[in-house]
């Protein structure tokens, strides 16, 4: 489910296409899972990437792969983030 998009890659624009099926991308936060062959499940909130709508390969950056120790991890569930806005009390 995951593919990690190359470190020279601009920022997704909703524009670009899947690389497997030629699908469109939803860019957005998503809430995931990663789980790798030594360790449990890890959880993971507002990973920002980019969905393909049809084949639902989730796209995130080769960097923060790296930086959250992934690199070895496979994406096992992935869903766009409920965002809630909440004003101030008044």
């Amino acid at each position: 489910m995951l593919a990690a998009m190359s470190e020279s890659s601009p920022v997704l624009r909703t524009a670009e296409t899947c690389r497997f099926c030629s699908g469109d991308l939803l860019t957005s936060v998503f809430d995931t899972a990663f789980r790798d062959g030594e360790t449990l499940e890890r959880l993971f909130f507002a990973i920002p990437g980019a969905l393909c709508v049809p084949c639902r390969q989730l796209y995130v950056d080769q960097q923060l792969i790296g930086i959250l120790g992934l690199g070895e991890a496979r994406c096992t569930f992935a869903i766009e983030s409920d965002r809630v806005l909440r004003s101030p009390a008044a």
